[in-house]
């Protein structure tokens, strides 16, 4: 169908307008830089540029989970190949079909999200979304996902804590990544008591049926977002709930995974 006059003006409108629109967050991201620049949160050093508030010492105490299983991104042993399922997934996969995990749950990035979740450090947020997209930049191979869903938090939950550390991640891979984000299509509909303390049995009990949809979904590609996977308990239960309403591939995206055993010792699940 030919264009007419008018459409052709309204396209060019639109492109000059989004053109703008980067020219002016371009300008704002200079400036923020130079009215506030970037400050470590963990030791107060001059934080990396672009704006990142984690220095370069910091930053390289960060224990990268490079050897991992594609599957649920157990970390694995060194000798290990780098493309390769674990154990557990061989016996019985998770309902899931593939999760990201780029650092091992252990001090630095531990101490960031104990403070995200516990007390109230949403900066924190920003600067584990933002590794976690860099990371999602520099090793993933194949195409992204459609859509993002943070993993829920209760009602009593958000209202006691005032935000959802899974969404502020996520939020930094909407804008690092320019994909789709929804807080709207899947709810918790009780509040579980933590699953920091329980064992593996424990947290798939104590999740189970604890989501539900409440809107159709609009993709079928979709990732789900959180902090840290120990057991996966409860991103099985939100991939269930995915696919069930027609999810065709459902990943996990997280900063970091709870290691069994990491160098010759054993790592609390916390």
């Amino acid at each position: 169908m030919p264009q007419t006059a008018a459409s052709k003006y309204l396209e060019g409108t639109e492109a000059c307008q989004l053109n703008m629109r980067k020219s002016v967050d371009a300008w704002l991201r200079c400036a923020q830089d130079l009215l506030w620049p970037p400050r470590c949160v963990l030791c107060g050093q001059a934080g990396q540029s672009p704006a990142l508030d984690l220095c370069a010492g910091c930053a390289g105490d960060l224990r990268r989970n490079v050897h991992a299983c594609e599957q649920c991104a157990e970390p694995l042993s060194g000798e290990a190949p780098v493309i390769v399922r674990c154990g557990a997934c061989l016996r019985k996969a998770p309902r899931f079909d593939q999760a990201f995990c780029p650092f091992i749950y252990a001090y630095p990035v531990a101490h960031l999200v104990r403070g995200l979740k516990f007390s109230g450090q949403v900066a924190h947020g920003r600067v584990l979304g933002e590794l976690l997209a860099a990371e999602i930049r520099l090793r993933r191979a194949h195409a992204l996902p459609d859509l993002l869903i943070p993993v829920p938090l209760a009602q009593p939950r958000y209202r006691q804590r005032g935000y959802n550390q899974a969404t502020e991640l996520a939020q930094s891979l909407q804008r690092r990544l320019k994909l789709e984000l929804r807080t709207d299509l899947i709810e918790r509909t009780r509040d579980t008591p933590e699953q920091a303390g329980l064992d593996s049995k424990a947290r798939r009990r104590n999740i189970k049926g604890a989501f539900q949809m409440c809107a159709g979904l609009p993709a079928p590609r979709v990732a789900i977002v959180d902090d840290v996977i120990t057991t996966g308990s409860t991103a099985n239960e939100l991939a269930q709930v995915l696919k069930q309403a027609g999810a065709q591939h459902v990943e996990v995206w997280a900063v970091a995974r709870a290691a069994k055993v990491w160098a010759g010792r054993v790592v609390k699940r916390d």
